[in-house]
């Protein structure tokens, strides 16, 4: 007998509406609709995760039909319809009929429809969880899905099929189809393409192919966040290997990016403790790790555009950039290249000397490959310039080692990379206003000030130029005194993004140095809160270090060395907020890192995952790579170690406390030997009173490798606390017997990653932890082995070199 509740809810299911029954299925039934003059213009997925519908442009009243991530800020797009036209405008509307899902745009016409791949009937439609948007027949099967069209972006689940691509956008705000092209081709090769603007299918030689025709059948990114490629021989090719990031946990995306990368992103799906979201999306996995250095072939602009070249900057993403003499075709899209800001040498044959009107200047490690048409041997820098100058076709010239490439306009396949050795002399002309004169470089407005009042004075009486001389000294007085205090007491923004606060300032930003983070070499750190945006009722947790035994050459030299720290921008480094210089207050505010150190991750009771570790390995290696190689002046940190590698949000490692080193006294230490570093990670050459070098930092980097392989410290105790045993000491002994599976005993993720990446890794650590300096390799190299760029060759015993000098 059924009871009375049954009864009343079988009575208020009569009277719920058809639309309300099916929306609680998610089911979108036909003759459903949306406007862009809805007030909520989407359909959502059953668990709010994404939406379909008309997805607003920012600063313009234009619309996409599309599919985006509807529950964090940002609303990311990952598909769109109608995508080889213009964007829609406002009264666009879009109707799900039993032929298909109909687009019209605002006067009515229909530009765009998805409509069933087999003929049948439409029923329904449903926004998925998984990020795809379905057409159901009356039976129930999928008849057309959003996944089976994509444009630049897949998803968990999501597999690419023979004769499909991802394609880029124009720019990170223009939707329109870009310049580059993720293909997987019917013959099985899955490649990188440019394309040929405005051309729909015109594309240029491939920058990265897998090398898989004939083999590969599918692209796929599975649930557990692996990419890889099917292949019909062999395992599978991975891409992109599960990073420890849960789909449960972790909004995940692949997408081939405006700039031409395949990038991975995570992002957490809950908000952090305090009840804000991280700052965006975290790329995980880069293809290719470093575009500037692709070969584009012969014809093409390359990666930038022409006239133009590609250099990486410090979040390790290809920026565009113009040589001397030259500026952005369009400022708002960097990579449509660069035109010249001066009239062209002319090729006149009446015999003048026109070539006295241009002079060269020069970029260094920078290449414009495939843009040579004549070559010289055996010459001298300077018969390159005049070779070039003399040559009314010739835009450039490379040198090297005695070589002179000579380049015609337009430039193409530009790159600025540490690897390529070429200088590049350029034509520009003397009368270009964009070139400042020798020794004009860094004067101010002042100047013309100046020479303004210099005219005055020549043109006045004797009493009236008096007169007029003191009011201008007077001034300068007055705004001389006015700028001083501004400086030294106001927060305001020093160099890019640094800040000079007040000691008041951080002390109630601390609650009084309340909340101690931790202490080091370098002094002690506090949790902080301040308001860093335009907004003063949003604060931003900060970690403020209150430097100790700080060096007394004058708050000249300290603010000079903090500011040259803060123009520091890497992904792998933390970055410097700004600092207090007041009396004898050194402090530093730095942005809070969530996770704490890599010491405690790693030495803590879970072992970490093994991809999670490798990728902290990697980014630590990336950022030394800058600090030694691509800074403006090369920055050794002196203190490598696991306490000073901190993990963000998205366990991101990022090297902390970097070119401190020049702010302490030379007594200030964490060892008992008067020398800098920490007892286990410090380099050989500290104790023989050798040059220090930046190969420090290398060896300590190989003992933090192999730390962060075992999951163990380097200086322990046996059992039963009898003698120190040496990390770095067992794991050579392991790889000369040939037992290296020892050292990931336990950890399955290690082992079924294979031994022959296992050895590599061990390999490039015993290189860097060499006692002789000479023998390691630079840290640049370093990460060219780790990334599998570079082949690692069997490295000698650790205490070999010196051994044998005994």
């Amino acid at each position: 007998m059924s009871s009375p509740l049954a009864h009343l809810l079988y009575l208020l299911l009569l009277f719920l509406p058809l639309s309300a029954l099916s929306q609680t299925h998610h089911n979108i039934s036909l003759k459903s609709s949306l406007s862009t003059q809805d007030k909520n213009p989407s359909w959502l997925s059953p668990s709010g995760e994404f939406a379909f519908g008309f997805h607003p442009l920012p600063e313009s009243n234009l619309f996409l039909l599309a599919i985006w991530f509807d529950k964090i800020p940002e609303k990311t797009i990952v598909w769109w319809a109608n995508k080889d036209n213009p964007p829609l405008r406002k009264g666009s509307k879009v109707e799900l009929t039993s032929s298909g899902l109909i687009l019209n745009d605002h006067q009515g016409q229909e530009v765009w429809r998805a409509e069933s791949s087999n003929g049948e009937a439409i029923a329904s439609a449903v926004m998925r969880d998984n990020g795809s948007f379905v057409l159901m027949s009356p039976d129930s099967n999928i008849t057309w899905e959003s996944f089976s069209d994509p444009t630049d972006t897949i998803l968990p689940t999501q597999v690419l099929r023979l004769g499909s691509e991802l394609r880029s956008v124009l720019t990170e705000t223009d939707y329109s189809k870009g310049r580059f092209s993720l293909r997987l081709q019917t013959d099985g090769n899955l490649v990188l393409y440019p394309t040929v603007l405005p051309s729909k299918d015109s594309i240029y030689s491939a920058y990265w192919a897998s090398n898989t025709v004939g083999n590969g059948t599918q692209l796929v990114f599975n649930s557990s966040g692996r990419i890889h490629l099917t292949l019909r021989n062999g395992g599978p090719l991975d891409l992109a290997r599960a990073n420890g990031a849960s789909i449960t946990e972790f909004y995940q995306r692949a997408t081939l990016d405006f700039d031409g990368v395949f990038r991975k992103y995570v992002r957490p799906k809950s908000q952090s403790n305090n009840g804000s979201w991280p700052m965006s999306w975290t790329a995980v996995y880069s293809l290719p790790e470093n575009m500037c250095t692709m070969d584009f072939g012969n014809v093409g602009p390359g990666a930038c555009g022409f006239n133009s070249y590609c250099k990486m900057d410090g979040n390790q993403r290809p920026s565009c950039n113009c040589p001397p003499g030259y500026s952005f075709q369009d400022p708002n899209n960097k990579y449509k290249g660069c035109k010249l800001d001066f009239s062209p040498q002319t090729c006149n044959q009446d015999g003048s000397e026109e070539d006295t009107q241009f002079v060269m200047t020069q970029l260094l490690n920078t290449d414009w490959k495939g843009s040579e048409y004549e070559i010289y041997r055996d010459v001298e820098e300077d018969e390159c310039r005049k070779y070039c100058l003399n040559d009314c076709l010739c835009m450039a010239a490379a040198f090297s080692d005695g070589g002179c490439y000579k380049k015609r306009f337009p430039l193409s396949n530009g790159r600025m990379d540490s690897s390529t050795r070429h200088k590049i002399l350029i034509k520009v002309s003397i009368n270009n206003s964009s070139l400042p004169p020798p020794g004009v470089v860094g004067r101010k407005k002042d100047r013309s000030t100046l020479i303004l009042a210099g005219s005055v004075l020549l043109g006045g009486s004797v009493f009236l130029n008096l007169m007029f001389l003191l009011a201008v000294l007077l001034l300068s007085f007055i705004l001389h005194r006015r700028k001083i205090p501004e400086v030294n007491k106001n927060s305001i923004m020093l160099g890019k993004n640094l800040r000079c606060f007040t000691y008041k300032e951080l002390e109630e930003a601390t609650s009084g140095f309340k909340e101690e983070l931790g202490s080091g070499a370098f002094g002690t750190v506090y949790r902080g809160s301040l308001a860093l945006g335009d907004s003063a009722d949003s604060a931003t947790s900060v970690a403020i270090k209150k430097l100790e035994k700080v060096v007394e050459d004058g708050e000249k030299e300290f603010t000079t060395e903090v500011i040259a720290i803060g123009q520091t921008h890497h992904k792998n480094l933390v970055q410097l907020i700004g600092f207090c210089d007041e009396g004898p207050h050194r402090l530093l505010v730095y942005e809070f890192m969530s996770n704490g150190s890599l010491s405690s991750f790693l030495f803590g009771s879970l072992k970490p995952k093994w991809y999670q570790r490798l990728q902290i390995a990697f980014g630590i290696a990336r950022g030394l790579t800058y600090l030694h190689e691509e800074c403006s002046t090369q920055i050794i940190h002196c203190d490598i170690k696991p306490q000073n590698i901190l993990l963000d949000d998205y366990f991101t490692a990022r090297i902390s406390d970097f070119g401190l080193a020049k702010l302490l006294k030379t007594d200030q230490t964490r060892t008992s030997t008067g020398i800098r570093g920490t007892r286990g990670y410090v380099a050989p050459e500290w104790f023989k009173k050798m040059p220090i070098t930046a190969k420090v930092d290398v060896y300590s980097f190989g003992i933090m490798l192999l730390e962060i392989i075992c999951c163990r410290k380097n200086v322990g105790l046996k059992a039963g606390n009898e003698e120190v045993e040496i990390l770095s000491d067992w794991a050579y002994d392991c790889y000369r017997e040939g037992k290296l599976d020892l050292l990931v005993e336990n950890d399955e993720d290690a082992v079924m990653d294979g031994l022959r990446k296992l050895e590599r890794l061990v390999k490039v650590a015993i290189w860097c932890v060499q006692e002789e300096p000479g023998l390691r390799p630079s840290m640049k190299k370093v990460t060219q082995m780790l990334e599998g760029a570079v082949d690692v060759s069997a490295p000698p015993d650790p205490s070999s070199f010196l051994s044998s000098l005994c």
